[in-house]
């Protein structure tokens, strides 16, 4: 768990260091990040404070390698990759475009396309993220055994997950690792309303607002940005809900803004269960996946489950890269909205609708 202070400590820690650390750049850059492998950190909190803009400035890479946008201590060349799924009017995946096919806007103005490539097995970054509030009661046992195949499929070398759930309390129930079957192992510990004692962690620790039940924004807040944000390449956040949220001390705008910024895509598996007495925020699922460039699948019962996570899984290993210098370079913080068109008749883009700038 991150704590808000620790985190201002190293911040004040990193503002004395820099001149140092802007000589070793090259060499820290180069380190790859290892991970824990598995470990159960229990209850969360959201860490405070906006998350860094998802541009960053890098050094150029061979044509070969996806452009970089993790490393702040450098300034030469500035890219923004787009990750983009495209079927066709059969919701069929469509796999033998080219860069030709493909324009991309910022903010209404044309840009170049700098790099593409058609990406199946670029490593992933996953956030599986479970509903156990008790409006999941009737579907937990379908979630768990299909949460647990799709970590076993859709994980390729060199992919890494963590596992989350949130009722009452946001808990870590595996943090980054590569291994399935730890992942499997810690989707098949997820209880109903039980926080962190009863899955080997520690007391939650977030606040309850009027009772609390469902804090499904700190949650994607979390996830996003306290887990997601610091990793490279592509990054996704797959949520089995149904999106009521009735506890967060965060809003939906925050949620969205956090998968945003840490240039992440939000595709929900939308649970409407009949027998449960709550209602479903099917408009909360369109705008957090919408806005960020995932999907909605909406089910209600156990084969919906497994048909949903094979699409995701489909999406996340048929994704075309575009990467492009924006001609606004200004650093100032905005929102840039980006539209993703293809020229081939019959078809649709899906792909995140926009980035957050740098600051100076």
């Amino acid at each position: 768990m991150r704590l808000t202070s620790i985190a201002a400590g190293i911040l004040i820690l990193a503002l004395a260091v820099y001149p140092a650390l802007n000589s070793i750049a090259s060499r820290a850059i180069a380190a790859p990040r290892t991970p824990p492998q598995g470990a159960d950190r229990g209850p969360m909190g959201p860490a405070g404070g906006p998350p860094p803009g998802s541009q960053t400035e890098v050094p150029p890479q061979p044509p070969q390698e996806l452009p970089q946008t993790q490393n702040p201590l450098e300034s030469k060349t500035a890219i923004v990759n787009v990750f983009a799924t495209v079927r066709d009017k059969r919701n069929a995946i469509v796999g033998d475009l080219t860069q030709d096919d493909f324009k991309v806007s910022e903010d209404g103005a044309p840009q170049k396309i700098v790099y593409f490539s058609k990406e199946v097995n670029l490593p992933i970054s996953l956030a599986i993220m479970m509903d156990t509030s008790g409006s999941m009661y009737y579907m937990l046992g379908a979630e768990k055994d299909a949460g647990s195949r799709f970590v076993r499929e859709v994980m390729h070398k060199k992919d890494e997950a963590i596992v989350m759930t949130f009722d009452t309390d946001v808990n870590l129930l595996a943090d980054f690792t590569e291994d399935p079957g730890v992942l499997s192992s810690a989707i098949h510990r997820a209880q109903i309303n039980v926080d962190a004692t009863g899955v080997g962690g520690t007391g939650g620790t977030i606040p309850q607002r009027n009772g609390g039940g469902t804090n499904l924004y700190d949650a994607v807040y979390l996830a996003a940005h306290d887990e997601l944000g610091p990793e490279a390449g592509r990054k996704a956040l797959v949520i089995l809900s149904d999106c009521e949220d009735n506890g967060s001390k965060l809003s939906e705008r925050d949620a969205i803004e956090s998968v945003e910024r840490g240039d992440a895509v939000a595709h929900i598996i939308l649970i409407s269960d009949p027998r449960a007495t709550e209602g479903y925020g099917y408009g909360v699922a369109q705008s957090l996946a919408q806005e960020t460039g995932g999907r909605v699948i909406s089910v209600r019962n156990e084969s919906g489950l497994e048909k949903a996570f094979d699409v995701i899984s489909e999406e996340l290993r048929s994704q075309y890269v575009l990467g492009y210098s924006p001609t606004n370079v200004n650093r100032d913080g905005t929102f840039r909205k980006i539209k993703v068109e293809v020229t081939r008749p019959d078809t649709k883009v899906l792909a995140r609708r926009g980035y957050y700038a740098p600051s100076r």
